[in-house]
């Protein structure tokens, strides 16, 4: 991969916070930065080069959009995979590519191949209707949790099944889509690693943060994650393991389960910088947003060690109308730039730098 030089443009597919905060990293390595998405004011929009308004099964502009930039990346899983087809038949780079996006786009698909590289998840069955759902909740046991195999997030697209009784109303609740059933999980804590791998095959992981979860949305991350380094070891050889396997360019999250005994049991991949990374511009030395321009862009990855102890804590819906008044010292804000708080939106987020690291 020929590298990509400062003064160049960087295209991002989508418009959300993440979009903007790696604008914004692209920018302080002296990039231009387009953005691509439907929207007419999305956070990311405000702060390009230039708006690509238009819908992703547009292939005309698309091809126009690619023939803009000097390589392309993508800021939100949910991209359509023909999107990207389009991106990648122009012959302008995109990392990351087709592979990575659309295994983690089916939940059925991303555990299959989980599972194929030799990283465990929670037992699971596929499930095409609601006649599958007895018999899998027989195998599996109760309590069973109902995901829909494509698009939830933030604990969207889900229902927990507690006996037969639930079955109806669970499957109704999903939206009568396909889904996974997956077997309770009996975990002491959740964790996230966020791996950075470039072309050449570089590979570089961020302390696995600890990582709360209010309502199905995340509420805060920690590091140190309280976790043995052994455990938190092997949490950062499977990840590489992952971005190895896919071929992935750019930064990805996999989150786990632990295990009161310390074995780490998959639950998904982001393939993409992650709220749970978000602390780690402010506390280390090279932060995610920053990764992942320079692994796109063939550069190589910078130092990801850990220079304070810090804590991430979102700001969802009216909490993202924090004005510096509510920080303490130490704290940084980041606010996404939406427009309106509404419940379970995520509107910005506060890192905490605490203990300064000796080692």
């Amino acid at each position: 991969m020929s590298l990509i030089a400062p003064g160049s443009v960087i295209g991002i597919l989508g418009g959300g916070q993440l979009g903007r905060m790696l604008a914004g990293a692209a920018e302080r390595l002296g990039f231009d930065v387009d953005i691509y998405c439907p929207d007419t004011d999305a956070p990311a929009t405000r702060v390009c080069r230039r708006h690509w308004q238009g819908a992703y099964d547009d292939g005309a502009l698309l091809a126009e959009f690619a023939a803009a930039c000097d390589v392309v990346t993508l800021e939100f899983e949910n991209i359509p995979v023909g999107a990207v087809s389009v991106i990648e038949a122009s012959g302008t780079p995109l990392h990351p590519g087709q592979r990575s996006l659309s295994l983690s786009q089916d939940r059925g698909d991303e555990k299959a191949f989980l599972n194929s590289i030799g990283v465990a998840t929670a037992d699971y069955r596929l499930i095409d209707d609601n006649t599958d759902i007895a018999p899998a909740l027989v195998e599996l046991g109760a309590p069973s949790l109902l995901k829909t195999r494509r698009e939830g997030y933030d604990g969207k697209g889900q229902a927990w099944i507690r006996s037969p009784a639930d079955i109806e109303s669970a499957w109704k609740s999903v939206g009568m889509a396909p889904c996974i059933l997956e077997a309770a999980v009996p975990f002491e804590r959740e964790i996230s690693v966020l791996v950075a791998r470039s072309s050449n095959g570089e590979t570089k992981t961020w302390a696995p943060p600890h990582n709360v979860h209010l309502d199905g949305i995340l509420s805060t991350s920690t590091v140190p994650s309280g976790l043995p380094a052994d455990v938190e070891h092997d949490a950062r050889e499977q990840a590489i393991m992952l971005v190895d396997a896919l071929g992935h360019v750019g930064v990805l999250a996999l989150e786990f389960f632990v295990l009161p005994d310390g074995r780490l049991l998959a639950n998904e991949f982001a393939p993409r910088v992650h709220n749970s990374g978000h602390w780690t511009p402010e506390a280390c030395q090279t932060g995610q947003f920053e990764q992942h321009i320079r692994a796109i862009c063939g550069w190589p990855l910078g130092d990801t060690r850990r220079l304070f102890d810090a804590e991430m804590v979102n700001l969802i819906g009216d909490a993202g109308l924090v004005t510096p008044d509510h920080l303490e010292p130490g704290d940084v804000l980041t606010l996404y730039g939406k427009r309106e708080a509404r419940p379970g939106r995520k509107m910005g987020h506060i890192t905490r730098r605490l203990n300064p690291r000796k080692d």
